[in-house]
């Protein structure tokens, strides 16, 4: 079987039943502890092994795609 070497993440949405604080900040920017959740998910695929990794953004998800 051959190994897996790439990731999608799915990142858009609202993030609705986060609010109010996705108001202000995408539900994958908030902090857990003193990183952003997406840091947590893309270190967690690193480690796996994953070598491409595609985050699929929303339009309104800038703050993602700068991280």
């Amino acid at each position: 079987m051959k190994k897996v070497k790439k990731a999608v993440i799915p990142a858009a949405g609202l993030g609705t039943r986060f609010l109010p604080a996705t108001k202000a900040l995408a539900k994958e920017m908030l902090p857990i502890v003193d990183r952003p959740t997406i840091h947590f998910v893309i270190e967690e695929a690193l480690r796996s092994g994953i070598e491409d990794i595609l985050v699929v953004t929303g339009k309104s998800k800038r703050s993602i795609e700068d991280y």
